[in-house]
């Protein structure tokens, strides 16, 4: 990292033609990756990513460089560079940096690096073993193992620096089974804000086997019925409908460019009274979790639905200074080599007081959702299309048969109004989030929720 003396001078050098606000950001990370394929160890990648992003907010704009020569000429050529969008007068700024304590704090019990390789490479290989090992229509297993420790350094002309070690590790089985014709897949991943003690505390072996055993199943698995019909999202099945079904729509420059459904519906009635959205990056051990965003704002609880009323977008602080608020921590970038952006941590629907097999038990005939797969959204229509991992049929309140090939189609606002039941459960999913060409850790969550009437593609 780098000394307060230098990013002083940097910070000086960027703002000297004007502008409203400018940030360095220092980055050291040391990544791990294993990926196994066809039994075979495809990849065993490590290094270290150093480098430094320099950035300056002029008139509801930025303008951005980054290098990973951390020499001081390097980077006062590269501040004087940023400087001159601004274009106005020099003046001589002054910076008086002052050291950030975090609000939040993470406990790790075993740093991955003190891990040797050959164990994480056993670890990969005992998943594929038992994947494998599990049925003979299983065709393909492939298993990735991922960790890295990044840390950070942000100073910023409010007079702030901020530093944030994050560690995280991840586990990812994908299962792959056909007969006859018919191909289905498993699919399961585990991982957060935390270390090697994470295959402490879930079996890669049990995963390994679940994934399997979702793909086998799917085999013989008749058709999903085509109908609109009611809809139970079980807690396990994750939060990916809520990620992409209002979450993305809440981050606050869709909303100023208006490529959003909930642009200017601030204080308005979004969903269901039942519906309370939180996004959160306190969080012990989630994915989405840190001790400072990437601008350098603590981590923080921001309810963004309250009882289905809208109270807050996710700013970052570009977008934060347009709309004349405070940022509320969701200023995040893959790299040095990016610009932050606002995006969503950790981000979930409040459970409810509901038991969720009495919200099952509550469905005469309709569709329950075990296990969500991708889809996608139009943040400005909020129409979304999602597919169905695993999925089965409600009969007389009961979960009976499985289905395949079932996808849920509809519209956000139109959906979120309508849940008309919420558990009392909550099940955290997680992965990386792509916008803009760049991709972050997250996690998302739902409890059991029921959609009295939805489209579910299928068989007709």
């Amino acid at each position: 990292m780098l000394d307060k003396e230098l990013l002083i001078k940097v910070l000086k050098k960027t703002i000297s033609s004007g502008g409203e606000y400018a940030e360095i950001f220092v980055e050291n990370k040391r990544p791990t990756l294993i990926h196994l394929e066809d039994s075979k160890i495809e990849k065993v990648i490590s290094g270290v990513d150093y480098g430094l992003g320099i950035r300056l907010i002029y008139d509801g704009r930025t303008a951005y460089a980054y290098s990973n020569d951390l020499s001081e000429e390097s980077l006062l050529n590269a501040a004087s560079e940023v400087s001159k969008a601004a274009s106005k007068k020099a003046t001589d700024s002054i910076i008086d940096l002052k050291t950030k304590s975090p609000s939040v704090s993470f406990d790790i019990r075993l740093f991955p690096e003190n891990v040797p390789v050959e164990k994480k490479i056993s670890l990969v290989r005992k998943a594929d073993n038992i994947a494998r090992g599990y049925d003979s229509r299983i065709r393909q297993v492939s298993v990735i193992y991922n960790d890295f420790i990044q840390k950070v350094q942000i100073a910023t002309t409010e007079g702030t620096i901020a530093e944030d070690e994050r560690i995280h590790t991840l586990a990812v089985i994908q299962v792959v089974a056909s007969d006859n014709g018919i191909v289905q897949t498993g699919y399961e991943s585990i991982g957060g804000s935390l270390g090697f003690e994470l295959f402490d505390e879930i079996d890669t072996e049990e995963l390994s086997l679940k994934a399997a055993k979702r793909a086998i199943m799917m085999l013989t698995a008749r058709r999903a019925p085509g109908r609109r019909m009611p809809v139970v999202i079980s807690s396990e099945a994750g939060g990916t409908m809520i990620h992409e079904a209002i979450g993305h729509g809440l981050e606050a420059d869709l909303v100023q460019q208006g490529l959003s459904i909930y642009s200017k519906k601030m204080g308005q009635e979004i969903a269901s009274s039942l519906v309370t959205v939180i996004d959160d990056s306190t969080i012990q051990k989630k994915r989405g979790s840190f001790r400072f965003d990437d601008e350098g704002m603590p981590s923080q609880h921001t309810v963004l639905l309250e009882k289905g009323i809208l109270k807050s977008y996710m700013y970052d602080k570009l977008t934060a200074i347009k709309d004349g608020v405070l940022s509320t921590g969701n200023g995040r970038r893959q790299s040095y080599q990016y610009r932050p952006i606002p995006r969503m941590t950790n981000t979930f629907i409040a459970p409810g007081d509901t038991p969720p097999e009495k919200i099952i038990n509550s469905v005469d005939y309709g569709l329950f959702v075990k296990k969500m797969g991708g889809g996608q959204v139009n943040t400005i229509t909020g129409d979304f299309v999602f597919d169905v991992q695993e999925g089965y049929l409600i009969k007389k309140g009961l979960v009976e048969e499985a289905v395949r090939g079932a996808t849920l189609a509809g519209n956000g606002p139109e959906v979120l109004k309508s849940i008309d039941m919420v558990g009392s459960d909550l099940g955290f999913s997680i992965g990386t989030c792509g916008k803009d060409s760049q991709g972050v850790p997250i996690s998302d969550a739902m409890p059991t929720v029921r959609i009295p009437e939805i489209v579910v593609g299928g068989e007709v």
